[in-house]
């Protein structure tokens, strides 16, 4: 049987996994956007799209420190027994981040798209894009909650696993 301590390890260990798979994501999205700028057809872009272009930045950028702020977090309150607020503060943050994930990966289907069949095709195809994330990023997962005859939550470590 584990201890609360061993549970609050494991609770932490495996939402670093999961931050390790968004931030490689959200790294790959920002590698891309940053270089956009400096291509030959950059100047090439409309207003409308230069505009989605920096959301898109913005937005990956902002994604990217939420994804990396759960090492900040543990750092600052390592060895102070606060393991159960690091852990409910990287699962929070850990959904925040996918969130602005989600929302710089839409922005950039939609420049994309916008630069490639235009108008309100490329409005559609992104809609449908961020709806096929919101579904498998969120909508399953809520789903799959109450599957195992238990309260679970993304955010705080169940009950038994929480240190007083």
């Amino acid at each position: 049987m584990k201890t609360p301590a061993q549970r609050l390890d494991r609770c932490y260990a495996e939402l670093l996994q999961e931050v390790r798979v968004a931030q490689t994501g959200v790294q790959l999205l920002l590698a891309c956007l940053l270089t956009l700028a400096f291509t030959p057809r950059f100047p090439e872009l409309t207003g409308f799209q230069r505009h989605v272009y920096v959301v898109s930045l913005v937005l990956g950028a902002a994604a990217a420190a939420l994804l990396i702020a759960p090492a900040a977090f543990h750092r600052l309150l390592f060895a102070r027994r606060l393991k159960h607020r690091v852990v409910t503060a990287a699962g929070r943050l850990l959904l925040c981040g996918l969130f602005l994930l989600l929302l710089s990966l839409g922005a950039a289907m939609l420049l994309i798209l916008d630069v490639v069949v235009g108008g309100r095709l490329a409005m559609g195809l992104t809609a449908g894009t961020v709806v096929w994330f919101v579904l498998w990023w969120f909508a399953v997962p809520m789903c799959g909650r109450g599957l195992g005859g238990r309260r679970f939550t993304a955010v705080t470590p169940p009950r038994s696993h929480r240190m007083r």
